[in-house]
């Protein structure tokens, strides 16, 4: 909470500034000090509701253009102009590029097209997660005494009858729905026999028997 109330104060005095800076461009030294509390602040690009803001490619109101590419993150590391007339927040871009943006320009963008928090930060939060459950997932594989293409077909996803449920889970994770029903065999006089489906998002339908992995067939209803 203390950080969004100091992101939205910092945004309210460089709105203020920007507003009553001079018709010259000229910026006293308090209106300075304010700009520079965002040296060192970092931001992302993030253009879905329009196209991102263009940045110079020198301190100069001539100088060409360019559009950061979605998704990007810049640091501002320093002001650019200030013994001329024209203001401009310097920005390093993850690629190494540097653009310049005028103060008023960064704020009308602010909250649009750029933000002070990483907007994709759950997805690659999600992404390494994963990644670091599918580590752990082929290390068991691996670490199992099974023969090498009953490995290989595990890592692959392709769980081969003979497995239980519990390895398979470990191969495949948890099903979407499981289905259960009660059978009869006469071998060996009446014997009941649990069979059990597991449906999985890919369409794959897994038959067990007591438990044991009999049967693997794939649906097109996913």
């Amino acid at each position: 909470m203390g950080r969004i109330l100091t992101i939205v104060i910092a945004s309210l005095l460089v709105f203020s500034i920007v507003q009553n800076a001079p018709a010259t461009n000229h910026y006293t030294a308090k209106q300075l000090e304010v700009l520079e509390q965002r040296i060192g602040g970092e931001f992302w690009i993030n253009a879905t509701n329009g196209g991102a803001p263009e940045f110079l490619t020198a301190p100069n109101p001539g100088a060409p253009a360019f559009r950061p590419a979605d998704n990007q993150s810049f640091e501002i590391t320093d002001i650019a102009g200030k013994q001329g007339t024209t203001l401009y927040y310097q920005a390093k871009f993850q690629s190494g590029k540097i653009g310049y943006l005028r103060p008023e320009r960064f704020h009308e963008e602010l909250n649009l097209t750029i933000f002070s928090a990483d907007p994709l930060a759950q997805q690659k939060v999600k992404a390494e997660q994963q990644a670091v459950e599918e580590k752990q997932r082929v290390e068991w594989i691996n670490a199992q005494p099974w023969p090498a293409p009953l490995k290989e077909a595990a890592i692959k996803k392709l769980p081969q009858p003979g497995l239980t449920s519990a390895e398979v889970i470990h191969v495949l994770g948890q099903p979407r729905r499981i289905t259960r029903a009660a059978g009869l065999t006469k071998t060996r006089g009446p014997l009941k026999i649990q069979e059990e489906r597991w449906f999985y998002p890919d369409g794959a339908v897994l038959l067990f028997k007591s438990g044991i992995l009999n049967q693997v067939t794939r649906s097109n209803l996913q």
